[in-house]
């Protein structure tokens, strides 16, 4: 695992989910939870699953997709 990509935490990605402009949407029954941004008409929707926190680099490379940034991106908002 290269160092430029650590593993992140369900705290991290939480964090650069809001820098990024997301917000939480309620969920009810199950342990993963939706956050929502909409930007130039486009709905833009991140789910994690907590419970699978330290995310490995799949799950990361697809919550950066699901966000419509860069994994390099995503990082960055995760981590500052």
């Amino acid at each position: 695992m290269s160092s430029n990509y650590p593993p992140l935490t369900c705290k991290k990605v939480k964090r650069g989910l809001k820098k990024l402009g997301f917000i939480s949407t309620p969920t009810k029954g199950t342990s993963h939870e939706h956050w929502k941004k909409i930007k130039n008409g486009i709905l833009y929707k991140v789910t994690i699953d907590c419970p699978k926190s330290p995310f490995s680099q799949d799950l990361i490379k697809s919550m950066s997709s699901q966000a419509g940034v860069s994994k390099k991106e995503f990082y960055k908002a995760c981590l500052a």
